[in-house]
């Protein structure tokens, strides 16, 4: 009987040791959760030398989950103001810093709870297994899923990295061994991937799409705010009015250009010897605007045809006898064009005095319509303005106009290839296609250039 309790009570014990057993079996081939990682955050070099910030910003607290490239905090250093990223999935445990208190570079400013990486792959490859299997079969499970991450030299190399940097790499079809990480123990993060593909500049601070679309909605409704001054309208009157139709019609014409220099060196020097003449004379400055009135003057003496105007309805030509050149003038009502009359017969200081007339009447606002009346051909000179070449529009029913730079001071090669000063002007020619070719336009230029750069041939004339 005893021996009979005895066997019973063995039995009994050793069921339950049995049972204790598979109990503890069945424990040790569950899976567990995946266990949290504490990181801490450190604030990266913002550039320019900057060593400490202040934090001006959070725009998170404790106890808050956030995602790569949501927008941290905002610190102001003595040169900018830099919004700080996240480079972490997880949850924040601690902020290091308060409202405008320094932030060292290299030191931490919050601490993050992020998931372990080697729990995910675990956790990955658990849920795809009952919690019956095997721990043999789990074993073989856990190299196949690290093969992936396999050197090509066949030992096992697990780069550290969430899902979903692995999902990027895999849509780019990266190995992740090969993108160089900035995450906390070799933690390869969604930025190094975007730096490694060249969408980023390296050290970039990307904000999260949501929050990039927030602040260009922000930056919108900003700009939205600032007050547009209204519109005025002004009705074209006096010289704009004119303007509008002479230049609808210069464009109907069609232009060709011509340009050339001039070395007005020895012009410069047969001016300054008349100046004193021309003050006498009651010209008090005598400018080279009236020489090259006069050299144009001559210069369409030689080719009449580019004083002349085009008539569409019987289509022909008018020569004009008289050479009425007309010269832009800037005044306070804007750019009139009035004409100096019968240039042919006229010398140097008629001709400058009669310009300075034309000037004085433009600035007081005394000019008739019969200054603008009868005009032949026109120059401008732009370069009391500044600039060098140009295209100037041809005054209709006119079929040419000339246009001079300002004069500079070069260096250029004389006959004995010495390198001297040379004073050099520049020309800008427009004809009327239509009535004047290249080279008439050409040999015209010639004889204007020619008289400018030789001034003692002014005496013939």
């Amino acid at each position: 009987m005893a021996t009979h309790l005895l066997r019973n009570g063995a039995s009994s014990w050793l069921l339950k040791h049995c049972l204790s057993r598979h109990h503890t079996l069945k424990r040790c081939l569950s899976v567990t959760p995946s266990l949290d990682k504490k990181v801490s955050f450190n604030l990266s070099d913002i550039g320019e030398g900057i060593r400490e910030v202040t934090v001006k910003e959070w725009f998170v607290k404790v106890g808050d989950t956030v995602e790569q490239f949501d927008n941290l905090c905002e610190v102001q250093s003595d040169k900018a103001s830099v919004t700080i990223t996240s480079r972490y999935d997880g949850k924040i445990t601690k902020i290091h810093h308060s409202i405008d208190e320094i932030a060292l570079v290299g030191r931490p400013l919050l601490d993050f709870d992020v998931l372990d990486e080697e729990g995910d792959e675990d956790s990955a490859d658990s849920s795809s297994s009952s919690s019956d299997s095997s721990s043999s079969e789990a074993e073989t499970a856990k190299p196949s899923a690290a093969s992936a991450d396999s050197s090509t030299g066949g030992g096992r190399v697990i780069t550290p990295a969430t899902p979903a940097v692995r999902r990027l790499a895999k849509e780019h079809q990266l190995n992740l061994a090969d993108v160089p990480p900035t995450g906390k123990n070799g933690r390869v993060l969604k930025g190094d991937i975007l730096e490694y593909l060249g969408q980023v500049p390296p050290g970039t601070n990307i904000p999260h799409p949501t929050i990039a679309a927030k602040l260009q909605s922000q930056t919108a409704a900003a700009a939205a705010a600032v007050p547009v001054p209204a519109d005025r309208v002004e009705v074209l009157k006096g010289v704009r009015k004119a303007m509008l139709k002479a230049m609808t019609e210069s464009l109907k014409i069609p232009h060709f250009a011509y340009s050339d220099e001039i070395d007005m060196s020895n012009l410069v020097q047969f001016r300054a010897q008349l100046q004193a003449v021309a003050k006498e004379s009651g010209v008090p400055k005598l400018t080279f605007m009236p020489f090259c009135i006069k050299a144009a003057s001559i210069a369409l003496a030689k080719y009449p045809i580019v004083n002349s105007s085009l008539d569409l309805a019987s289509e022909s030509l008018v020569y004009k006898g008289a050479h009425n050149i007309s010269v832009a003038i800037d005044t306070p009502q804007g750019l009139v064009v009035p004409n100096i009359k019968n240039c042919q017969s006229k010398n140097i200081i008629e001709i400058a005095k009669d310009l300075n007339a034309l000037v004085e009447r433009g600035r007081t606002g005394s000019l008739t319509p019969s200054d603008f009346a009868d005009g032949t051909f026109s120059l401008s000179n732009i370069g009391v303005i500044g600039g060098t070449y140009t295209h100037p529009c041809i005054m209709a029913p006119q079929v040419a106009i000339g246009a001079m730079g300002r004069t500079k001071a070069v260096p250029r090669f004389n006959d004995k290839d010495e390198v001297v000063k040379a004073h050099i002007m520049s020309v800008s020619w427009s004809a009327d296609h239509r009535v004047i070719d290249g080279v008439t336009m050409a040999s015209f230029s010639n004889v204007w250039k020619q008289y400018l750069e030789q001034p003692a041939l002014f005496l013939l004339h």
